[in-house]
């Protein structure tokens, strides 16, 4: 006959183990993905709109700003999906305190933020008709010793309405 304690060890042992196992995939998760994107619309005015598209970063963690144009420099970038019920006011905006530094690999001074910032795209609509704006936004984050790989978030943002 098979030991009670026996299986009540295994079966102990066996749960211990898948909840270390989950917590290594969390912790593994939040590593990997220390920028959360939030999406949000306001409306300003008639058809005029504001996208906001906000990032909060996890602590010892910093993402870049939107970069100079130089080749290879990290940078945050949006690409919008084309939309013929909306036109683009401007450029998109950033929203934070920026931190600034020599980079002497980039020869180049660069800026990111901590904690968070606000992306900020100024939109205007055809018709009081909803919606959708799409897009993506590409960025890079670092702690202070290494860097992720660029990474695509696709986003969705509703917009009009009554």
């Amino acid at each position: 006959s098979v030991n009670l304690q026996m299986i009540k060890s295994y079966l102990k042992k066996t749960v211990v183990g898948m909840l270390l196992l989950l917590f290594a995939f969390w912790a593994d998760a939040q590593i990997n993905n220390p920028v959360i994107w939030n999406y949000t619309a306001k409306k300003t005015a008639d058809k005029t709109y504001e996208l906001h598209i906000t990032a909060s970063i996890n602590t010892n963690w910093h993402l870049y700003g939107q970069g100079s144009g130089r080749e290879l420099e990290p940078t945050t970038t949006f690409t919008f999906i084309k939309n013929p019920l909306i036109s683009f006011d401007g450029n998109v905006k950033e929203l934070g305190k920026p931190e600034k530094y020599y980079d002497k690999n980039f020869k180049a001074e660069l800026k990111y933020y901590v904690n968070t910032v606000d992306f900020v795209q100024k939109i205007k609509v055809r018709s009081a008709i909803t919606t959708v704006v799409k897009g993506t936004v590409n960025y890079v984050v670092c702690n202070d010793k290494s860097c992720l790989p660029p990474k695509d978030v696709p986003f969705a943002i509703s917009i009009g309405g009554k």
